[in-house]
C-alpha cells in the first residue's frame, strides 16, 4: 500500500474513534438539571373544607348557640333594664342601656312606614338569610373560610329576624365607646354577623393558588440529549 494511502486510511480511523468517544461520553454524561430560581415560591397553606353533613350540623350548632344566647339575652334586657338609665362600667368604655330599633342597623329607615319596614326588613331579610342557607349546605364541599363567615351572618340574622317577627323591632341593649365617640346600641346577634363580615374581608384580598406548570421543555432537552 502506498505511504500517502496509509496515513489517509489512519485519519479515518482515528476520526472515527474521536466521534464514538464524543457519542459515548454523551450518553454517560448525566442530565443538566435548571438552576434552581432565587425566588423561591412557598408552599401554599393546606386549606381545610367541610362535607355537606358536618356542614349542616355545624350550621345548626351555630344557630342554637348563637340564636340561643340573643334570645336569651334579650329576654333578660326586657326584664331588669328596659326603662332603666344606662348603666355605666370601666370609666364609660361599656354601657348597659335598652332600647328598641325599628329600622336597620344604625336605625336605618327607622321613620319609614311600618308596611314598608316589614317589607323590607323582615320578608326581604327573611328571603335573604333562607338563600345563603341554601348556598352553605347544597354545595357538596365548601372551604371552611369560605364557610365559617357566612354561617355567622346567616345565624345572627336569623337572631335579629325572630325578634322583628315578634315584636316588629330588634332589642339593642351593648354599647361600647371612649367619650362622645361610641358605636351604636347592639345585641349578640349584631356581634355575630360583625364578625362573619370581617371574617369575610381577607377573603376579598385572598389570591386563588395557581397550579404547578410542568417544565416540558427542560424534560424533552433532557429526552433528546438521552
Amino acid at each position: 500500500m502506498p505511504l500517502w494511502q496509509t496515513i489517509v486510511s489512519l485519519f479515518l480511523n482515528l476520526t472515527q474513534s474521536d466521534k464514538v468517544v464524543c457519542i459515548t461520553m454523551t450518553e454517560l454524561a448525566p442530565p443538566t438539571q435548571p438552576a434552581p430560581s432565587s425566588s423561591a415560591e412557598k408552599p401554599t397553606p393546606a386549606r381545610r373544607f367541610l362535607s355537606r353533613g358536618s356542614r349542616i350540623r355545624s350550621l345548626a350548632l351555630l344557630i342554637l348557640v348563637i340564636v340561643g344566647l340573643d334570645q336569651a339575652s334579650k329576654a333578660h334586657a326586657v326584664y331588669h333594664w328596659k326603662g332603666q338609665p344606662p348603666q355605666i362600667f370601666f370609666n364609660d368604655l361599656f354601657r348597659i342601656e335598652y332600647a328598641e330599633n325599628h329600622g336597620a342597623f344604625l336605625s336605618l329607615l327607622a321613620n319609614t312606614p311600618p308596611e314598608v319596614r316589614f317589607w323590607v326588613l323582615t320578608v326581604s331579610n327573611g328571603i335573604v338569610l333562607l338563600g345563603l342557607a341554601i348556598g352553605l349546605i347544597v354545595p357538596r364541599r365548601m372551604e371552611l373560610m369560605s364557610y365559617l363567615p357566612l354561617a355567622l351572618v346567616v345565624a345572627g340574622g336569623l337572631g335579629n329576624l325572630i325578634d322583628r317577627v315578634r315584636f316588629r323591632y330588634v332589642i339593642d341593649f351593648l354599647n361600647l365607646g371612649i367619650g362622645d365617640l361610641r358605636t351604636g346600641i347592639f345585641n349578640v346577634a349584631d356581634m355575630a354577623i360583625s364578625a362573619g363580615f370581617l371574617l369575610i374581608i381577607p377573603l376579598l384580598f385572598r389570591k386563588e393558588p395557581q397550579p404547578a406548570v410542568e417544565k416540558t421543555e427542560s424534560t424533552e432537552k433532557v429526552a433528546n440529549v438521552s
